[in-house]
């Protein structure tokens, strides 16, 4: 019987959801499912003080302590890698796995597959995940994003209601639900077939590919926009925060200062400077833009 081993990290339990699901047609397979966990747990619902604060160390992706792994095997035919993105970067218990030296042995010379759930925002933390992968001699096989498809600003504020009250609901009756849709989530299974197929068959040329053909996949143009230049200001506000906040007032000032940027950039500048953009720049840079979503949305790593 062929062995996987799915790895991952949920703070909602969105992604433990997405899992359940896409393992659904995995009935022939034995499969060893471990989450992992923070020696120093991260609350949720967030606090406020406390989620801008995780920012510097994820954005430089610092290792964090996490609970002892213990795996039942040192040998499985596939490796499924479940995480979150936080601040365009994996979440800090994505990248402390990524960094640990057991990990990356399981991980040498295996297939792997990645399974993102977030709110619409992917591509740079798949651009680090990747390397990662590589250097441990693992083979980056699929990449599978669920993300929330609402609009940028209507997910902002949907996300921000229940990472900081914790309820799936809909914000003043008004807003849809956040996060991943119930669809996409049961939907899942889809992808799972694929994935399983190329297991039994040992075959995963073509698996990327089969699974961009169910034509769930995409990225946004504004997103993809918003991705090529933020991920740069944040490792600036990063650094500047690790450098100058050498106390813990220091700090905290400087977190409340990035906090008011992001909200700021976020709902007021961002929406101007996209619309400019959509309206004098997108139209002639089509051909680009497509190159650019053919590559995020597949599996080769930059050099």
């Amino acid at each position: 019987m062929k062995k996987i081993l799915v790895i991952s990290y949920s703070q909602s339990g969105q992604l433990d959801e997405v899992i359940d699901h896409f393992l659904l047609p995995f009935d022939t397979v034995s499969v060893e499912r471990i989450y992992l966990k923070p020696k120093k747990p991260f609350p949720f619902p967030w606090t406020s003080d406390v989620f801008f604060d995780t920012m510097p160390e994820c954005v430089v992706e610092e290792a964090i302590e996490l609970e002892p792994v213990n795996y039942a095997s040192v040998d499985y035919d596939l490796i499924v890698l479940g995480y979150q993105p936080w601040f365009l970067s994996p979440s800090l218990p994505t990248t402390s796995i990524l960094q640990d030296r057991a990990f990356q042995r399981l991980v040498n010379g295996k297939p792997v597959v990645t399974i993102i759930a977030g709110r619409n925002m992917w591509i740079n933390a798949q651009e680090s995940v990747k390397p990662y992968i590589k250097n441990a001699g693992g083979i980056l096989v699929a990449n599978i994003p669920l993300m929330d498809r609402t609009s940028n600003l209507i997910s902002a504020v949907t996300i921000l209601h229940w990472m900081l009250t914790g309820r799936k609901d809909s914000k003043w009756n008004i807003f849809p639900l956040p996060g991943v849709s119930k669809q996409d989530i049961e939907g899942s299974s889809r992808f799972g077939t694929i994935v399983y197929d190329a297991l039994e068959n040992k075959s995963y040329g073509d698996l990327q590919n089969n699974i961009l053909s169910l034509g769930l996949i995409e990225i946004p143009t504004d997103i993809l926009f918003i991705e090529e230049r933020a991920k740069k200001i944040f490792r600036i506000w990063a650094g500047l925060i690790k450098k100058k906040g050498t106390t813990p007032q220091k700090r905290k000032r400087l977190v409340g200062f990035f906090k008011y940027y992001l909200l700021i950039a976020l709902f007021i500048v961002a929406p101007i400077i996209l619309f400019v953009y959509n309206l004098l720049v997108a139209p002639f840079t089509s051909r680009s833009i497509k190159k650019k979503k053919e590559y995020f949305c597949g599996l080769e790593t930059r050099a």
